[in-house]
């Protein structure tokens, strides 16, 4: 069975982002932006990966 990522713990994120500072509104401008590329780029190197696979 494919696996897949959908997307981010937000609540995790907020949590990261708070603790090291970053301004609360900067963090919910970026992070859904920030989210959406990286599940993108994890889910096309899983693709890659499992193309590779015999």
């Amino acid at each position: 069975m494919p696996s897949v990522v959908l997307g981010w713990d937000m609540s995790a994120a907020l949590s990261m982002a708070e603790a090291l500072g970053v301004d609360a509104r900067a963090t919910a401008e970026f992070l859904p932006v920030i989210e959406a590329v990286m599940a993108r780029h994890l889910n096309d190197q899983m693709d890659g990966s499992r193309e590779a696979e015999p």
